[in-house]
C-alpha cells in the first residue's frame, strides 16, 4: 500500500490562523515529523500519532524519515511554521524524493499544505507595508554564501523592494544583520519604517516600528522578522503603509473620479508605463519584443550599468527603434550620436546574455556573475591504521583549499577539507591518486582505528579495514562512531564510542551505548566477550544496519539502545546514576 506525504504549513502558530485542510492533515495523519517547537505549537490537534521530533539543523533528517515513513505505507504530516513551501521543508521533501527516483506517477502520494508565512503575518501587525513590490530574504549564509545573499539585497535595494528579511540573527551570526543594513542605507533615507515582530500571533508577541537607522537598537533574533518598506513607505498613527500608486489617478478624498472607469486605462492617463509596440516596431536582437524583454531585463538587476538601464526602459516615455536585429551591441550603441533608453537597455541586456561579435549567442543565460560555488566537504586521512600524512599529501590539501578553502583537524584522526568548487570529482580524484582515504560526514557512519603501534601489533588490521570497507560513510540517523582498539590497553579510546572494539587475546570484546557528556556520562556498556574473529564483521554490520532502520532521525546510538532495550540480541543495562554527596567541612 502506498504512503502518503503531507507537507504542512500551519502559520504563525496561532490556531485560528492555521487552515481547515492543515488541521485534517494533521488529524489524518499517521506519523507527525517536526522540529520541536513546532511540534509544541500543534500539540493541541495531535490525536495519539507517532511523534518524531528533532532539533534545529536536523532538516535533511526529517526529509529522509519522512520518506521513509511514507514508502512503508504511512500517512505522514512533515510540519512548518508559516508556509511549507517558503523556507520550509516542501523543496526538502521533494529533493529527497527526486534522488531515491521518485515520480508521481510511481512513487508515494505528494500534498503540500500552504499556510500564512511570514511576510504575510507580520504584515498584519505593522499595517500595510506589503502593499506593492516586495522580496523575501534570508540572511542565514549556513547554507548560502553570504556573497550571494550581500547581492540579493544590494540588487533589492536598488529596485526599491519593501524587503522582509528571514532569519535576520542568532547567537552565532550577529553580523549579517549589521551588513544588511549598510546595504540597504545605500539605497534608502535612514527615516525608512522597519517593522520589527517576534512571535506573530503567539504567546510572546512583541511589535516594534522604527526606522532604518535605528532598527539595530532593538531586539532582533531568530523568531523576529523584519520588514523594511520602500522610498514611498510611510507611517501613519503607528502603521506602515506602502502606497500601490492609485494616488496617481485616483482623487482619494472624491467621491467622483476625474477619469471615467473607460479612460483610465488609455496610454495618456499613464503616462509613466511602457509604451506598447505596433506590428512594425523593431524586434529585439534575439527576436522578442522590447515590451517581452521587459521582465528580462528586471531580472538582471543586479550591477550598476543593468539597474540604470532597466530604470530608464521603465520610466522613459521615448524609446527608439534598433537599426538592425543582428548588429552587435556596440553597432546599435553607435547608430546615434546620443543613444537612445531602449539601445542603452539592449547593449547592457546582450553584454550580460553574451553577444560575441556581430552574433548574438542565444545560449541560455549563463553568467558567471550568477554562478554558485558550492562548499565541498569531505573527510580525508591516510589510512585505516596509518596515522602519518605525507608531506605531498598536506601540499595537495594546500593546494587545494586554496586562499578561500578550509584545513580542520579533528580529534578523529581526519582532516576536514573544505573547498568552494563546482567540480567536486575532481577534487577527489587528485586526492585518491596521492593514496588519502575519503570518507563524507555528518550523520553517517565512521570507524575510527587506533594505530596498532604503529604497526607492530597487526593481528586485528584486517578486521579493522573490511569494516571500513562494507560500513563507513553509510548514513545514519545520526553520527555513528565505531572504535576500534588493537589491543586490551584500549589507548585510542574505543569503549568511548557508540560501538566499541577490542581485541585482546586473539578474540575481541564488544562495548555499545557509551555517553561521553553530561551528568551521566559512561562507556560503553561491555556486551560481549571473546567473539571469534570470524564473527565480527558480520556481528557488527548487523548491530548498524538494525539502527539504520529502526533509529529515530536524530537519535544518538546511546538513546535507541537504551529505548529498545536489545539489539541483535544484546541487552541493554541500566546504568548506575552517580550520586554525589556535598563535601562536608569540618572545624
Amino acid at each position: 500500500m502506498k504512503g502518503k506525504l503531507l507537507i504542512i504549513g500551519f502559520g504563525p502558530g496561532s490556531f485560528e490562523h492555521i487552515t481547515k485542510r492543515a488541521k485534517e492533515a494533521i488529524e489524518e495523519s499517521d506519523v507527525v515529523i517536526g522540529y520541536n517547537t513546532y511540534v509544541d505549537l500543534i500539540s493541541g490537534l495531535l490525536t495519539g500519532q507517532q511523534i518524531v521530533r528533532t532539533g534545529m539543523t536536523e532538516e535533511v533528517s526529517r526529509a529522509q524519515e519522512a520518506v521513509r515513513q511514507a514508502e512503508a505505507g504511512k500517512k505522514v504530516a512533515v510540519i512548518s511554521s508559516g508556509d511549507a513551501g517558503v523556507y520550509g521543508m516542501a523543496g526538502l521533501v521533494y529533493e529527497v524524493l527526486i534522488e531515491k527516483g521518485w515520480t508521481e506517477a510511481t512513487g508515494v502520494e505528494v500534498e503540500v499544505i500552504p499556510g500564512i508565512s511570514a511576510i504575510n503575518s507580520c504584515a498584519s501587525l505593522l499595517g500595510a507595508p506589503v502593499m506593492h513590490d516586495a522580496c523575501t530574504i534570508s540572511l542565514s549564509d549556513h547554507l548560502t554564501p553570504w556573497e550571494i545573499i550581500a547581492k540579493r539585497i544590494e540588487a533589492a535595494g536598488a529596485a526599491d523592494f519593501v524587503v522582509a528579511l528571514y532569519n535576520p540573527r542568532s547567537g552565532r551570526r550577529t553580523r549579517q544583520i549589521v551588513e544588511a543594513q549598510r546595504i540597504l542605507l545605500k539605497y534608502r533615507s535612514p527615516d525608512t519604517p522597519v517593522g520589527i515582530v517576534k512571535s506573530a500571533y503567539r504567546d510572546r508577541e512583541q511589535v516594534v516600528i522604527t526606522t532604518l537607522e535605528q532598527m539595530l537598537d532593538h531586539d532582533i533574533g531568530m523568531l523576529t522578522t523584519v520588514i523594511i518598506g520602500n522610498s514611498a513607505t510611510f507611517l501613519y498613527d503607528e502603521k506602515m503603509i506602502t502606497p500601490r500608486g492609485y494616488q496617481r489617478k485616483y482623487t482619494l478624498t472624491a467621491d467622483e473620479q476625474a477619469l471615467k472607469p473607460h479612460q483610465r486605462l488609455k496610454p495618456e492617463a499613464e503616462p509613466w508605463a511602457l509604451p506598447q509596440f505596433e506590428e512594425e516596431a523593431p524586434r529585439a536582437a534575439n527576436n522578442r519584443t522590447a515590451a517581452e524583454l521587459r521582465p528580462a531585463a528586471a531580472d538582471f538587476q543586479t550591477s550598476a550599468g543593468l539597474q540604470a538601464a532597466a530604470a530608464d526602459i521603465q520610466t522613459s516615455a521615448e524609446i527608439r527603434p534598433a537599426a538592425s536585429d543582428t548588429r552587435s551591441a556596440a553597432a546599435v550603441r553607435t547608430a546615434a550620436a546620443k543613444p537612445s533608453s531602449y539601445e542603452l537597455a539592449m547593449e547592457a541586456l546582450l553584454l550580460v546574455q553574451g553577444s560575441r561579435g556581430d552574433e548574438v549567442n542565444h545560449t541560455p543565460f549563463a553568467s558567471p556573475l550568477f554562478q554558485q560555488q558550492s562548499i565541498f566537504e569531505v573527510a580525508v586521512s591516510p589510512g585505516v591504521a596509518n596515522k602519518r600524512f605525507t608531506p605531498a599529501q598536506m601540499m595537495l590539501m594546500a593546494e587545494l583549499a586554496g586562499e578561500s578553502g578550509e584545513i580542520e583537524y579533528t580529534p578523529h584522526h581526519q582532516i576536514i577539507l573544505r573547498v568552494p568548487t563546482t567540480e567536486p570529482k575532481q577534487i577527489t580524484a587528485k586526492l585518491q591518486e596521492e593514496g588519502l582515504l575519503l570518507a563524507p560526514i555528518g550523520d553517517v557512519v565512521q570507524l575510527k582505528a587506533c594505530d596498532f603501534c604503529n604497526g607492530e601489533k597487526d593481528d586485528s588490521i584486517p578486521y579493522a579495514e573490511e569494516l571500513y570497507q562494507r560500513l563507513n560513510g553509510r548514513s545514519a540517523p545520526k553520527e555513528l562512531r565505531i572504535g576500534f582498539n588493537g589491543c586490551g590497553m584500549t589507548c585510542y579510546g574505543a569503549v568511548k564510542e557508540d560501538i566499541g572494539i577490542v581485541y585482546r587475546r586473539g578474540k575481541f570484546d564488544l562495548f555499545l551505548g557509551a555517553k561521553t557528556v553530561g551528568r551521566n556520562a559512561h562507556s560503553g556498556q561491555p556486551v560481549a566477550e571473546g567473539i571469534e574473529p570470524e564473527a565480527l564483521v558480520e556481528t557488527v554490520e548487523r548491530i548498524v544496519n538494525r539502527y539504520i532502520t529502526d533509529g529515530f532521525p536524530n537519535e544518538r546510538f546511546h538513546k535507541y539502545f537504551k529505548r529498545v532495550k536489545q539489539v541483535e540480541g544484546f541487552e541493554h543495562r541500566e546504568v548506575p546514576v552517580l550520586v554525589i554527596d556535598n563535601a562536608v567541612c569540618g572545624d
